[in-house]
C-alpha cells in the first residue's frame, strides 16, 4: 500500500478519505531538515502553504510520485525540481473560490458600514452612531480586475447586492465575456 505524509493540517474529513486508499501519516509543523530525512518513505506527500516543497526534499524523496497542494497556489513547491524528478505535482483550484469571494464581499461591506471603526468606537465605550452611517451598495459600481474563478464569483455576488458590475479580464476571451456580462446583466466588461 502506498505512503502518503501530511506535512500542513487539512481537515479530517481529507484525511479520511486518504486512509481509505493508503498509509497516512500526519506529521505537521515539521523543521525542513525533518521533511527531508523522512521524506524517502513516503510515494506522496500532501501540504498546504507552510511547508516548502524545494529542491532538496525532491532529492531526498526518491520514491515520491506526487505532491498534493490542498489550496490554490503552488508557490511553495518547486515545480521545476518537481518535473526534473517526474514528480506530479497538483492542487486544488475550486478549494476556496467561495471562502475568497465571500471575503472579499463582506471587506467591501465592512468598509462601506464603517464596521471596523463602530466596533472600535463601542468596545472604547462611545455611541457616536450618527459618525458611522455608511453608503448602500446597492447601485454602486463594483470594478472587478481579473474573471478567473474568484473573481466571477465576486461580480455574481455584486449583482446579488444589485451593483452595477463592471469587469475586465485581458485572459478572457470575448466570447467568454459576452456569456458572463448576459448571465449576470453586466453593464460593461472588457476583456
Amino acid at each position: 500500500m502506498s505512503r502518503i505524509l501530511i506535512a500542513d493540517p487539512i481537515a479530517q474529513d481529507g484525511i479520511d478519505i486518504l486512509k481509505q486508499e493508503a498509509d497516512v501519516d500526519v506529521k505537521t509543523g515539521m523543521a525542513p531538515e525533518q521533511l527531508i530525512a523522512i521524506i524517502p518513505g513516503y510515494e506522496a506527500l500532501v501540504v498546504r502553504s507552510e511547508t516548502r516543497v524545494t529542491a532538496e526534499v525532491f532529492s531526498a524523496g526518491k520514491a515520491l510520485r506526487a505532491v498534493g497542494r490542498a489550496g490554490v497556489g503552488v508557490d511553495n513547491i518547486d515545480l521545476n525540481a518537481a518535473t526534473e524528478r517526474g514528480v506530479i505535482v497538483v492542487n486544488a483550484p475550486l478549494g476556496n473560490t467561495i471562502s475568497a469571494a465571500e471575503h472579499a464581499i463582506g471587506l467591501m461591506l465592512a468598509l462601506a458600514r464603517h464596521i471596523p471603526e463602530a466596533n472600535a468606537s463601542l468596545k472604547s465605550g462611545e455611541w457616536k452612531r450618527s459618525k458611522f452611517i455608511g453608503v448602500e451598495l446597492r447601485g454602486k459600481t463594483l470594478g472587478v480586475i481579473g474573471l478567473g474563478q474568484v473573481g466571477s464569483e465576486v461580480a455574481r455576488r455584486g449583482k446579488g447586492l444589485d451593483m452595477t458590475v463592471v469587469a475586465n479580464d485581458p485572459f478572457v476571451s470575448p466570447e467568454r465575456a459576452a456569456v458572463l456580462a448576459s448571465s449576470w446583466r453586466l453593464r460593461s466588461m472588457t476583456c
